[in-house]
């Protein structure tokens, strides 16, 4: 039996592009649907926030020479263009029904967003992707994978990292003596100033005591083991016994 009934998965962008860090990699899109599939297989219902950073981000404004709001606006519709492709890979491996969600209403391609309809998906078996963040410029998809989160009622918000297994004490990628925390609360984070999630997010987290798993995205089965009962990667949450 699963550890947990309904839990959204936070994807960025960068998880699909592969080595090359734009664009989808069709290797890199097949693995995610296939990791996808593995917990929707479990029994496990499954809704899936996809980032667009492969495509375009808010931060590339200013070398762009185009306005944040513009940008971001052009990083949510980075983050359609992902769900889709996500879509395609997933009914292409499976008969279950899958459903893109968005923010940013685009009727031909995907439903709207609307949480007690997304809620009916999930309960009715469907995968959900959902994308175009919140809508709102100045917004990473942290928050939204935060606030969607809560909306749909999950029981854990499985963060895939790219390039890093869980939470450090610092940046592993400087410092080969960091160590990897196995559990830490959201106070201890943000005292830290640990690079775990946007500050925003991890505050809304915190006062809503959202059960948080952080891990590796290329490390394969992870997010089924997750949701099986393994402790992989890093726990975050509001406390913790003992």
């Amino acid at each position: 039996m699963a550890r947990y009934s309904r839990v959204l998965v936070k994807l960025s962008g960068e998880a699909l592009a592969g080595p090359a860090g734009t664009g989808v990699d069709p290797q890199a899109l097949a693995s995610l649907a296939e990791e996808v599939l593995s917990i929707h297989e479990l029994g496990v219902q499954i809704a899936v926030v996809v980032g667009g950073g492969n495509f375009f981000r808010g931060r590339m404004a200013e070398g762009w020479g185009i306005g944040r709001a513009e940008a971001d606006s052009i990083g949510m519709l980075g983050t359609v263009m992902n769900a889709l492709m996500l879509r395609g890979a997933l009914t292409a491996r499976t008969s279950a029904d899958v459903r893109v969600m968005t923010a940013v209403p685009i009727h031909s391609v995907a439903e709207s967003f609307i949480r007690l309809r997304a809620q009916r998906h999930l309960e009715h078996g469907a995968i959900v992707l959902l994308a175009g963040g919140i809508g709102q410029p100045y917004v990473t998809t942290d928050y939204p994978a935060v606030q969607r989160s809560l909306e749909l009622e999950v029981d854990a918000l499985l963060v895939a990292k790219h390039g890093v297994d869980g939470v450090y004490d610092s940046d592993p990628k400087l410092n080969p003596g960091a160590e990897r925390f196995d559990r830490l609360t959201y106070g201890e984070a943000l005292r830290a100033g640990l690079k775990v999630m946007d500050t925003s997010a991890m505050v809304l987290a915190n006062e809503q005591n959202l059960v948080m798993h952080v891990f590796d995205v290329a490390a394969t089965g992870v997010m089924r083991d997750i949701c099986a009962g393994a402790d992989v990667g890093t726990l975050v949450g509001q406390n913790f016994p003992g």
